[in-house]
Order: structure tokens, then sequence, then C-alpha cells
């Protein structure tokens, strides 16, 4: 089984050597990794660059935002199992991607692993402020604007052919959209391997407060209005309680 992992950046200097490593320190020895930079100005290629045996393809240009890098990403995919990785995400340690594979191979009808995601600071990365589990989501849990951590998702190559890449109509939501597609509306059979597996870091556009609370209602609402399945702006509000509830207590 071939894992092909897809890290877009751009201007990610201060972060991306930690991501490289991360991929690099990988037990699991079939790896594709593919990277695609939005033409960054800074140090970000000189840092890729510098792990050429590393990276199977690289990609640097222009493009439309975060959810076209992906796709530009997930369209030169060979591999089995694809892993989206951000360009200040990194693997929690050396086995992640085995501890995949195992999970996939011990049960071929799976399309879809779910795992666990720390949230950590800048100054620490070595302690997590807080945990993003994925156990007890189930689909109709979109309706409330639930979703399992997408840094931690991997997903089956023949099931993005099924259901399509991520829709470029969303500055924040593509990940919850594409999400919604895949489990809820396919029906993808998914299993939760309630594993800790990647490490994040807090400020991003899907963590930065308020602002992204508000845009990424908004663009829920949108995706599951389109997607034809109900929902209330309340019904997504409640989203926000309860994760901190999770996330802080549990």
């Amino acid at each position: 089984m071939k894992i092909s992992l897809v890290t877009v950046s751009f201007n990610s200097g201060a972060t991306i050597k930690t991501t490289l490593e991360s991929v690099a320190l990988q037990s699991y020895p079939s790896v594709e990794y593919i990277i695609v930079d939005g033409g960054s100005t800074d140090n970000t290629l000189e840092h890729i660059r510098g792990y050429s045996e590393l990276v199977s393809v690289l990609v640097s240009e222009p493009d439309r935002g975060i959810y076209d890098a992906m796709n530009k990403g997930l369209r030169r995919v060979t591999g089995d199992v694809v892993g989206i990785l951000n360009s200040d995400d990194f693997y929690l340690h050396n086995d992640v991607l085995q501890e995949v594979a195992a999970v996939f191979s011990a049960d071929p009808s799976l399309d879809v692993v779910l795992g666990d995601v720390d949230f950590v600071a800048d100054d620490d990365i070595t302690r997590p402020v807080r945990t993003y589990r994925a156990s007890g989501f189930r689909p109709w849990m979109f309706r409330l604007g639930l979703m399992p951590p997408h840094p931690a998702v991997f997903v089956r190559k023949s099931a993005y052919d099924r259901v399509g890449l991520y829709k470029l109509g969303y500055r924040i939501a593509a990940d919850f959209d594409f999400l919604v597609r895949l489990l809820l509306l396919d029906g993808a059979r998914y299993k939760i391997a309630g594993q800790r597996w990647v490490r994040m870091r807090t400020g991003g556009a899907s963590t930065a407060g308020l602002k992204s609370n508000l845009i990424s209602t908004g663009e829920m609402l949108r995706s599951l209005r389109e997607n034809r399945v109900f929902t209330t702006t309340p019904m997504l509000l409640l989203r926000l309680p309860i994760k901190f509830f999770r996330q802080v207590f549990l």
C-alpha cells in the first residue's frame, strides 16, 4: 500500500521544516510526498529543496488559494491512500503512517480512517494545549457543524475519484464540504482509529477566533443547503460550546 501525502505551502519558511522532518522520519517505507507551493518569496523553497530525496513532486506557482493548491496535489497522487498535511502541521511520532496502513490493511473495505489532532502553540510545539478527537463522531453531526479533524483524515484515492475534490467557492469550509459529501452523502466506510497522529499550530485559517467561526458557520450553512442536508444557523452555532467542552475538558 502506497500512502500519498500532500502539503501545500506559501511563505511557510518559519514552520515547514518541522513538517518536512516529521515526514522524513516516518518508518513506513512506501510514501509519495507531493508539495504544492504558491510561489513563496521567503525561504520555503530552500527548506523543501533540502529534502529533495524525500519530495516526489514539487510544484511552485501561483494558485487560487489553499483548496486550489490541495486539488493540484491530489491530481498528481498515484498512491492508494491520501493524507493532507499542512505546512504548519506535523506528525506526532515516527510510526503514524505505519499505524494508518495497519488500519486500512486490517479492513480492505474501509474508505476513510480518522485520527486525532493535538493543538500546540508556536512557543512550545512539544506540549499540546488541547486535543481535537474524532471519537464519538457520526455523520449526522455534520448538521451541527461538527466534523472529524481534517489534518488526521486519511482517504483512499478511489474515494476521491468517486466524490470529487475540494470546491473552490469556500474560504475555510471546503474540507467540511468534502467530508459531508464523502461520509454523509456517499456513505463511505470509515473507522475511528482513536490515535493521536497530527500536531497543529493554533492561529491558522480555521482556528483564528471569532471572525473565522462566523465565516465558517456561513460556509457550513451554504454547504449543507447545497448538498440538501437540513440544518439551521442556531443548530450550527451549537458546535462552538460543544467543541470547547470536548477539547478542553475531555
